[in-house]
């Protein structure tokens, strides 16, 4: 049987106007491990303060979990592959559009990830184009997705 992964999402209306649409968006995510993240609709899309800006939103959290899958893809291939890597940072962004229905969706991650290697052997630009795009093509979370999916791999 096929791992089934969790979360627990918790929000209440506290004393806030529910029907008159002045409500806080904000809410919990709570994971099997114990981790609990703030979250809440972007302000973005729904406007201060029934948005919370420190909170995660469903979009960040979008683009921030392509990343990490990508990363851990990433970082096994390049063990395997010989290459000790010391650091790994992705500035990665996500642009909403409107797809073909006119639908608002997210319609392109951008990942920019920023390698440092060490030892003896660091891959010259090919192969860590190749190291990425073999990451790209393992991620579970980029093969479940419609939207474009970039990287611009940089190694310092």
């Amino acid at each position: 049987m096929a791992p089934l992964h969790t979360a627990l999402i918790r929000w209440s209306v506290g004393d806030s106007d529910f029907l008159g649409k002045r409500y806080s968006r904000a809410h919990t995510w709570s994971f099997d491990g114990g981790a609990v993240v703030p979250a809440s609709s972007s302000p973005h899309v729904v406007p201060m303060p029934m948005s919370d800006a420190r909170a995660v939103d469903p979009e960040e959290a979008f683009v921030a979990s392509l990343s990490s899958c990508h990363m851990l893809w990433f970082l096994d291939i390049a063990s395997r592959a010989g290459f000790c890597i010391d650091s790994y940072e992705d500035a990665a962004d996500g642009r909403m559009g409107r797809n073909a229905a006119g639908k608002l969706v997210v319609d392109l991650v951008t990942l920019r990830p920023r390698v440092r290697v060490t030892g003896a052997r660091v891959p010259d630009a090919a192969t860590l184009a190749a190291l990425h795009h073999q990451a790209h093509e393992e991620c579970f979370l980029a093969n479940s997705v419609r939207c474009e999916v970039r990287c611009e791999p940089v190694l310092e």
